[in-house]
């Protein structure tokens, strides 16, 4: 399955109500929401139809997090029946807005990926999903941080580690999507800080010069689980009605990491 038709079914299983993009291009993947959304890209070139009510940004992610209120155009008026015909929540405006899925495809260097998790972590909840791209590259040549091939996916792939050793708290899973993978990230955590806290001591750690020492098991998509398990898995239904009931993490998280890890096992 191609990233982009996973991405399609993405938005179908999660039922998510609102959707944010960094890193926009030409609106290949931006076209398949039909919810409100926020795109963010220093320098798209949006040349399809996009079908939903987005906010198009123009500036660095980065640029975009430091701003008062981001996601604004997600938050809705004070007009609780204007906000339904829009598809907010009707009293979004009084409430913290929380975004339902992310997919993170900026800048292809980990640590431009990892800020855009902290950020985007700190507007999320344990129902969230977020995706990131380019997880699985297929050569050494195809993850090197300064891009000398066609194809690239820079060195992003260092975030399925980086997450495992510094946020056991949350469940990850890598999907064998073509052409390079992506992970999928369940079980945000607004409050924790530890990405934020630690960042410069990983970028320290991180950071190597050319080649880069790919893991045979990347290369390999070792672990990977077919896109289609994860879409087909039986979580969805209850983790979009956790969402909309608000169901606190203390009493939904645990059976959804249950879950998530038969998914990863492949049961």
């Amino acid at each position: 399955m191609k990233r982009h038709e996973f991405l399609k079914e993405l938005h179908k299983v999660s039922g998510n109500r609102n959707y944010l993009e960094i890193g926009v291009n030409d609106g290949r993947s931006l076209r398949l929401s039909r919810v409100p959304t926020v795109a963010v890209d220093p320098a798209f070139k949006v040349v399809t139809e996009i079908r939903c009510d987005v906010h198009l940004v123009k500036a660095t992610s980065d640029d975009f997090f430091a701003r008062d209120n981001p996601l604004v155009h997600l938050r809705g008026g004070r007009h609780p029946l204007r906000n339904l015909r829009r598809g907010r929540s009707p009293l979004g405006y009084w409430r913290r807005t929380v975004l339902d899925l992310s997919f993170i495809d900026g800048m292809h260097l980990f640590e431009y990926a990892l800020r855009d998790f902290v950020n985007i972590e700190r507007h999320s909840d344990w129902t969230s999903v977020i995706v990131f791209d380019d997880m699985l590259p297929r050569t050494v040549d195809e993850a090197a941080r300064d891009r000398h091939t066609g194809a690239w996916t820079g060195d992003v792939y260092k975030i399925a580690e980086i997450l495992g050793r510094y946020r056991p708290d949350l469940a990850t899973v890598l999907v064998d999507t073509r052409p390079t993978g992506q992970l999928v990230v369940f079980g945000a955590d607004p409050r924790n800080t530890v990405l934020r806290d630690r960042y410069d001591e990983i970028v320290a750690e991180y950071d190597a010069p050319d080649p880069q020492k790919v893991p045979e098991a990347i290369l390999d998509r070792a672990g990977a689980v077919a896109p289609e398990a994860l879409l087909g898995a039986s979580f969805w239904r209850p983790l979009a009605r956790a969402r909309g009931l608000g169901v606190r993490r203390s009493r939904g998280w645990e059976p959804l990491r249950t879950a998530l890890q038969r998914v990863a096992s492949g049961e």
